[in-house]
């Protein structure tokens, strides 16, 4: 699959109403959510909503929590207190072994790709399908499915191949091809561009946009690249002292008067901690 021009966010919402996803609902909640790792606070009261059939970047600087968010979402960290939602289940109380059907539905594409270098790529994508489907599909049906992953990602026919054998950006889009592999609702993105050179960059950039249309799903994606960020977003929020600061659309986060907002988008950092990063040095 070559690159194409990306659809612009006011194209994806009315492709959105088509689909019959109704702008406005909201399919994710986090509410008043606290996160510490011992004396370390990440989240002092993360408030969030994320709509269904949107992409949402969350952005900030880097160790503000972006990815101890998603990682809550899914149950692999849990919450110290507060109330995260999905589609009116609290996750919050559910057991582990409940877990298994909210990580079917909400699929991560982590920051590595996260391959296991002992087997094959078709194993790698098919892992999953293993763990949720392995009485309900064939053995062929999952090979059809893992087949259907590749060739949306755009490597048809790698199957056979070691992980070693791939590149960084063919790593990571199979990586996101285990993850569309279940056909979940929701794609969470940890830092999908990092360590990408520009041509690689853009080709996961359109794959997310592609997908967003074909897939129907709900996208969630973690990045400190605000050229990325802002070619792929409905909305951003961005996460500074343990809180979401501001959410908005593209216009509104490049035209906002806050300064910790101007500053993370120019790659500016404030003078008083210039100054102490210097004599620290």
């Amino acid at each position: 699959m070559g690159p194409r021009c990306p659809a612009r966010p006011s194209d994806r919402r009315r492709a959105a109403r088509y689909r019959g996803v109704v702008p406005g609902d909201t399919l994710i909640s986090f509410s008043r959510v606290f996160k510490a790792f011992g004396p370390k606070v990440v989240y002092s009261g993360l408030d969030l909503e994320i709509k269904k059939g949107e992409v949402l970047t969350i952005c900030g600087g880097s160790g503000v929590g972006k990815s101890v968010m998603l990682k809550m979402l899914i149950g692999l960290l849990a919450a110290d207190s507060g109330k995260i939602r999905f589609d009116g289940l609290e996750l919050t109380k559910l057991e582990e072994s409940e877990l298994s059907d909210v990580r079917r539905r909400i699929a991560m594409l982590f920051q590595s790709g996260a391959l296991f270098d002992s087997l094959t790529v078709g194993e790698n994508v098919g892992y999953g399908l293993e763990e949720h489907f392995l009485y309900t599909m064939t053995e062929a049906q999952r090979a059809e499915r893992v087949a259907w992953a590749l060739e949306l990602v755009g490597l048809p026919g790698i199957e056979p191949m070691q992980p070693s054998d791939l590149s960084g950006g063919m790593r990571k889009r199979v990586g996101l091809a285990r993850a569309i592999a279940v056909q979940p609702e929701v794609l969470l993105y940890d830092e999908p561009t990092t360590g990408l050179d520009p041509i690689n960059t853009a080709r996961v950039n359109h794959l997310i946009t592609g997908l967003q249309e074909r897939l129907n799903i709900t996208s969630i994606v973690v990045t400190h690249d605000m050229r990325s960020a802002f070619s792929i977003s409905d909305r951003i929020a961005m996460v500074h002292s343990g809180r979401i600061i501001m959410v908005g659309s593209v216009d509104e986060f490049r035209s906002s008067p806050d300064p910790r907002v101007s500053d993370f988008i120019e790659g500016r950092a404030p003078v008083k901690e210039s100054v102490e990063a210097l004599l620290n040095s």
